[in-house]
């Protein structure tokens, strides 16, 4: 079977020509079951911090804490926390409800990050997962002494190591003592914790969901897995070779640990990520069994700031599960009668629009052109339905509500 898998890889098109049956096969396949084992009783026990003193941000604390043993040797992990300053804030009992925020590719941690969550309620702690310190630029941050693994690509070369020196398991290791951490605060919630993190950090958030169940939510921004079926690495992967591709994917795709998660995940992505597309984006929403919100906005632009770290959707799923707020609207069920597209709705708040999102192109899903056009809204039986252009390719509804959230459909190919 991989031998035939190799044939199709070398060809001229390279891993952009694998087919979903030997990926889908490959992936199901008993030698692909998880194989990676986190401690998480280790992972709960509360990480001793070390000060930061020369890393400062108005507003938040900066210390360093320590993870796990790379090579033999100890690791520190750079974190900025803060808390609300409205003690209104707090609940009955006198605490937070909290977050844990993982950031992307060329990142770190960022104090901005945690005021935003601040502001809204919460306590956070951002943390830096690739070994740097805020200092510098971005993807050019200053590395520190006690860094552990360097991150993101990097990991591709690093199969030849002990499992426990690569990043992944670094950087999933790292949010866990994080959570465990703010979990200690007195005027945090234990049981009102949830975890978001952007593009690399979102595949991040993807394991940490099947690795960390005292997690009561999870959001992942862009990121996902089946990363070898379809992603903005394919090249990457290709360049590996077959033996390490499949090991990297056996040990490290968020495929191999969703289906353990049990919390409830908002997946917010755009139509035309360039690196988390739709097809694999699908296949990981589909493995948790568990409560699923999705949120697929047309050409949602991709990165850190207003775009991965303040989506208005985050902070609504997030109260409606630690403050017992309005939720985001649920879809109940969808389907399809002829060239109809329908979806049964459940909303604690107006629907004040509704639209089908379409392309009639087919390609790279990067590469797609897409269209909206106004949904009908039935509120007496909570439906919305539009025809389908007899050339869309693949559609999708979008349920916007009176809070500017979009609640999406699963998205149908043709």
């Amino acid at each position: 079977m991989f031998s035939n898998l190799w044939r199709i890889i070398r060809r001229p098109a390279g891993f952009a020509v694998l087919s979903a049956i030997c990926l889908v096969n490959i992936l199901a396949d008993a030698a692909f079951a998880q194989t990676v084992q986190f401690d998480l009783e280790a992972l709960s026990k509360v990480p001793a911090t070390h000060p930061a003193e020369a890393i400062t941000a108005e507003g938040v604390q900066s210390f360093f804490f320590e993870g796990s043993p790379y090579k033999g040797q100890p690791t520190r992990v750079f974190a900025y926390y803060g808390k609300p300053q409205d003690e209104l804030a707090k609940d009955a009992n006198g605490k937070f409800p909290a977050m844990v925020l993982i950031h992307g590719g060329g990142g770190t941690a960022f104090d901005r990050w945690v005021k935003v969550w601040n502001a809204r309620g919460y306590a956070a702690i951002a943390i830096d997962l690739c070994g740097c310190v805020p200092v510098g630029e971005y993807g050019k941050w200053q590395r520190h002494d006690l860094g552990g693994p360097p991150g993101w690509d990097a990991s591709f070369g690093q199969l030849d190591d002990p499992i426990e020196d690569q990043w992944t398991y670094h950087a999933v290791s790292a949010a866990a003592l994080a959570h465990s951490l703010i979990r200690s605060y007195p005027d945090v919630d234990a049981d009102r914790i949830g975890v978001t993190g952007i593009s690399w950090g979102g595949y991040l958030t993807s394991i940490v969901a099947g690795v960390d169940s005292r997690f009561q939510l999870a959001a992942p921004v862009y990121g996902c897995g089946f990363l070898g079926e379809n992603s903005a690495w394919l090249p990457a992967f290709e360049n590996m070779g077959q033996q390490k591709a499949e090991l990297w994917l056996k040990q490290w795709d968020p495929s191999q640990f969703l289906g353990n998660s049990r919390m409830p995940i908002l997946w917010v992505n755009g139509t035309n990520d360039f690196a988390y597309p739709m097809d694999s984006w699908k296949k990981s929403y589909l493995l948790p069994q568990t409560e699923r919100t999705l949120c697929l906005r047309i050409r949602m632009p991709h990165g850190h700031g207003p775009a991965g770290e303040n989506p208005e959707e985050i902070q609504v799923f997030a109260d409606s599960i630690l403050k017992q707020e309005k939720p985001l609207p649920c879809i109940q069920e969808q389907g399809t009668e002829g060239d109809k597209v329908w979806a049964v709705f459940q909303s604690d708040v107006t629907i004040s629009k509704a639209e089908l999102c379409f392309t009639r192109k087919i390609g790279r899903w990067q590469d797609r052109e897409w269209e909206s056009i106004s949904a009908d809204i039935d509120t007496v039986t909570s439906r919305v339905s539009a025809t389908v252009p007899s050339d869309a390719t693949v559609f999708y509804l979008n349920l916007i509500d009176e809070r500017d959230c979009v609640v999406s459909t699963m998205h149908v190919e043709r």
